[in-house]
């Protein structure tokens, strides 16, 4: 059972290839479920500062849903409604209130910003510079923490993102892990195993298998995504991603219908 959960098209500014096309490459690879998960807007933001590329504008999000659904009747893969949404401190009501107003079969909950700066963004990766990255990494581990105990999402994507241009702590990385899996058991949140990180300057999944160890010992579930945002990227580092879950002693992945849990086995 190989799903991908986390593909991007060119709705959210900064992917390319229609719906249609990451189907039909999902259909080629033999992907027996697919789920689409642009990002929504930026909810955080005044209408009139809102970041040009980042995401699907407001006026955009029906019409993707819309889009979403219609192509959930064709087949023979199975597509699913999802949606990724930036998790910023202080603004969690207007959040619910976008998600609540659609049909989602999941939310996946990520961080992208730190005080305003887009840690991931390679046009401000000078301000990594700015930062004792050890400290970096506290804050960053503490907003995930936050995201998670929102309530708002359904799984969290790429868990440890900020290694992403391998600026690395020298100090030991567990007990931020440990911290965070134990938070992300309390909200009863899923992890997601997201294969982008291998296409990056890191090349390594998200998360680290220390990270991915500390889940499975607090019984956390797992999901997986290639984190696509071309078409020919649908599925890409899945393999590596399933290996790297059955190493780690997962012998099932999870997947959603309407925001409840359905478990797959993957041998």
């Amino acid at each position: 059972m190989i799903v991908d959960y986390h593909i991007h098209t060119k709705m959210c500014g900064h992917a390319t290839g229609e719906l249609e096309e990451y189907l039909a490459v999902a259909n080629r690879q033999g992907l027996e479920e697919i789920g689409f998960a642009d990002h929504l807007p930026l909810y955080f933001l005044p209408p009139d500062s809102m970041l040009a590329g980042y995401a699907m504008t407001k006026a955009d999000l029906p019409v993707y849903v819309d889009a979403v659904q219609r192509l959930q009747k064709k087949g023979p893969v199975r597509v699913k409604l999802g949606v990724e949404a930036d998790y910023v401190p202080g603004f969690e009501g207007e959040l619910e209130k976008l998600l609540k107003a659609y049909p989602f079969d999941y939310v996946i909950g990520s961080v992208h910003f730190i005080d305003g700066w887009s840690f991931d963004n390679q046009e401000e990766i000078d301000r990594y510079s700015q930062w004792d990255i050890w400290e970096l990494y506290e804050r960053y581990f503490t907003l995930v923490r936050q995201a998670a105990m929102s309530g708002l999402f359904d799984i969290m994507a790429h868990p440890d993102l900020i290694k992403k241009f391998n600026y690395l702590p020298s100090r030991d990385l567990m007990p931020l892990y440990e911290d965070t899996v134990q938070v992300f058991k309390k909200a009863g949140v899923c992890v997601e195993v997201n294969a982008a990180g291998l296409r990056y300057p890191v090349r390594e999944i998200y998360p680290a298998q220390g990270f991915l160890k500390a889940a499975f010992r607090q019984g956390l579930t797992v999901s997986l995504g290639s984190d696509a945002h071309q078409p020919e990227l649908v599925g890409a580092g899945l393999a590596e991603a399933v290996a790297l879950i059955k190493a780690t002693g997962y012998s099932e992945i999870t997947t959603f219908e309407h925001r409840n849990r359905v478990v797959k086995n993957i041998y």
